[in-house]
């Protein structure tokens, strides 16, 4: 399971997430409900501090990608659409 992948390397991402200006990772989606499969994607949904920009969203996506071998899609609370906001929110889990 990836949700064990995580764990282990858990420390590197956090790294990497401090090198982009990421404040908080959290995990949601199949992975975080322990539901995922070979073909799972990792849904993070992450805090920037002031000044980041896109291009720090980019690299940290690419940088965790490479790390896991895994599909990687990387959200911000203001990002999420209405209609999912609450189910993302709610679901959400620390890394």
């Amino acid at each position: 399971m990836l949700y064990d992948v995580l764990q282990e390397k858990r420390d590197v991402i956090l790294k990497i997430a401090d090198e982009y200006g990421i404040q908080n990772v959290q995990i949601f989606g199949s992975v975080a409900r322990l539901e995922d499969g070979s073909a799972s994607d990792l849904d993070l949904l992450v805090e920037f501090e002031k000044g980041r920009s896109l291009f720090d969203l980019i690299r940290f996506k690419q940088e965790v990608e490479d790390l896991l071998d895994v599909k990687v899609d990387v959200v911000t609370e203001n990002s999420i659409h209405w209609s999912m906001r609450d189910e993302v929110l709610n679901g959400a889990i620390q890394l």
